[in-house]
């Protein structure tokens, strides 16, 4: 299957390093879980990081970029096979599926990106919880702390205002 790592980050296919940086803070913030609390941006978040850990390789991205313009002809040849009808959200994706890679080591490089961008959102997930427990823990102990003050700041009133009586 072939993933438009371009579209991902919203970038042009020329973009330079500097653009493809940028593109994937831009992208990583706009999905980062905290900013969309009630969406599953895992599987987003995941390609994210899969494609910048592509296209942030020279040598990956050289490779990529080959085979980028191979699924576009394959793709582009499909389309023309539809001859003048709407080619539906439902085919593209079956041609981005149906596309066979020519370079195994590319192949082999974005599945090893996969797992590695898997594994980052895995981690972020585990210390945005471990971060949010400690808020946690660290606002109750703040609480138990304010309510202690304030109880015993009471009894000395109670108590200044029995011994004015």
């Amino acid at each position: 299957m072939f993933v438009d790592y371009y579209k991902i980050l919203e970038i042009e296919k020329n973009s330079t390093q500097q653009e493809i940086k940028t593109a994937f803070r831009k992208q990583a913030i706009k999905w980062h879980p905290d900013k969309n609390p009630n969406i599953d941006v895992n599987e987003k978040m995941q390609l994210i990081n899969e494609a910048y850990l592509i296209l942030k390789d020279e040598e990956a991205r050289y490779h990529y970029d080959i085979e980028y313009t191979k699924f576009y002809d394959f793709y582009n040849s499909r389309k023309e096979q539809k001859s003048g009808s709407d080619f539906s959200k439902k085919e593209k994706q079956k041609v981005y599926e149906e596309y066979n890679f020519e370079d195994e080591t590319l192949k082999k490089w974005m599945q090893n990106a996969k797992k590695q961008a898997i594994d980052l959102a895995r981690q972020t997930i585990r210390e945005m919880g471990e971060l949010s427990l400690k808020a946690t823990k660290e606002a109750g102990s703040k609480m138990l702390e304010t309510f202690i003050y304030y109880a015993i700041a009471g009894i000395i009133i109670m108590l200044l205002l029995k011994a004015c009586n």
